[in-house]
């Protein structure tokens, strides 16, 4: 896909000095081969990489096509949850006015009952009055070129906000052959 990507483009490899990534919320997977695919990129190039949040490139995307109502973001968190952040606008930007938590669908709910604006992938899937809206790549690279703060691969980290749980695989057992 890169490579049909760089063609289309009419790029080598070599010309690519800067990733702009999305650091989530959003799909565990997505995020996590996005992040990893942009660390070997600056270990094997030596590219500068930006880390975007979901949430600014969804406001970054509603404010740069006119939006001027106070919005909340939303994106599926599996589980019954929702990743849930809420922004102002104004010309020029998109301000954070209530940051970024994990709500139910109840909370989301309410908001859309008080006559609030909700937006976000895939929302009509869970709310019939929520806008659908999805970050998309030219944002999310328009972002990284206005802020240029550049982060060390290492330094990476996708944006969750439950804590991580995972089962470790018991010791492997001795078969014996004999």
């Amino acid at each position: 896909m890169i490579e049909s990507a760089l063609n289309e483009a009419g790029w080598d490899r070599e010309q690519i000095d800067t990733l702009a990534v999305g650091l989530g919320p959003g799909s565990y997977t997505g995020i996590r081969v996005g992040i990893s695919l942009a660390q070997g990129w600056q270990m094997g190039r030596g590219v500068q990489i930006h880390g975007i949040s979901s949430m600014e490139c969804l406001a970054a995307r509603a404010q740069a096509g006119g939006w001027r109502e106070r919005t909340h973001f939303v994106v599926d968190a599996q589980r019954g949850e929702f990743y849930m952040a809420a922004y102002d606008f104004d010309a020029e930007a998109a301000k954070c006015c209530e940051p970024l938590v994990l709500v139910s669908r109840e909370k989301v709910q309410a908001v859309l009952d008080k006559g609030g604006r909700v937006a976000g992938p895939e929302i009509s899937k869970w709310f019939s009055d929520g806008l659908e809206l999805n970050p998309d790549p030219v944002t999310l690279g328009l972002l990284a070129a206005r802020e240029q703060k550049y982060i060390p691969g290492e330094k990476l980290e996708p944006i969750y906000l439950r804590a991580l749980t995972f089962v470790k695989a018991p010791a492997p057992r001795h078969i014996s052959t004999e």
